[in-house]
């Protein structure tokens, strides 16, 4: 049996989750959550407890067992704490700053790159070289953070760019002298 599958999800205090023909609906303070579950597995929900099952030990149903059982706990982990994602700008005039929705952005190019916020997605910009994102939704939170951070990636001989802050930029040297 799945180890992580076979575990069951508390539900905390203030949080509902109900079950419709395949599909886990997750409310709680930070928002609402929806996934679709495979038709083989079964979601049961019994006294503050979400339960995944699988009906046999096929290859495909140990594997989407565990699956479905984080993907259900992320949700109501997302609707109770939230994600976020840090990231760090590092370069000699490169900064960012919020103007209303907008993430206004000074990378190094002759223009400035601007991103919106989405319904999902809050952006804050506690100074002018870090970004925080924040949102219930885990792979949202992550997907948005990857497209930030690709406006401008790290590169490695001075480490210029946007990275995650526990991200660690492997340097490179640079070009050797002449060979005398």
């Amino acid at each position: 049996m799945s180890r992580i599958g076979r575990k069951p999800i508390n539900i905390p205090a203030g949080v509902t989750v109900t079950v419709d023909e395949g599909v886990v609906t997750v409310k709680g303070p930070k928002g609402q959550l929806t996934q679709a579950v495979h038709p083989n597995m079964t979601v049961e929900i019994n006294d503050n407890a979400v339960q995944v099952k699988r009906p046999d030990d096929e290859k495909l149903n140990r594997s989407l067992h565990g699956l479905t059982r984080s993907l259900i706990a992320n949700m109501v982990t997302g609707v109770t704490e939230g994600y976020k994602k840090e990231l760090e700008v590092n370069g000699v005039g490169y900064r960012v700053q919020k103007q209303g929705t907008k993430l206004v952005m000074n990378l190094g190019y002759s223009h400035q790159v601007i991103v919106e916020e989405n319904d999902d997605i809050k952006i804050e910009v506690p100074d002018p070289n870090n970004i925080v994102i924040l949102g219930c939704d885990k792979q949202k939170v992550g997907q948005f953070a990857a497209e930030v951070r690709e406006k401008r990636p790290p590169e490695p001989y001075k480490g210029k760019g946007i990275k995650y802050k526990d991200e660690v930029i492997r340097r490179k040297e640079g070009k050797a002298g002449k060979g005398k």
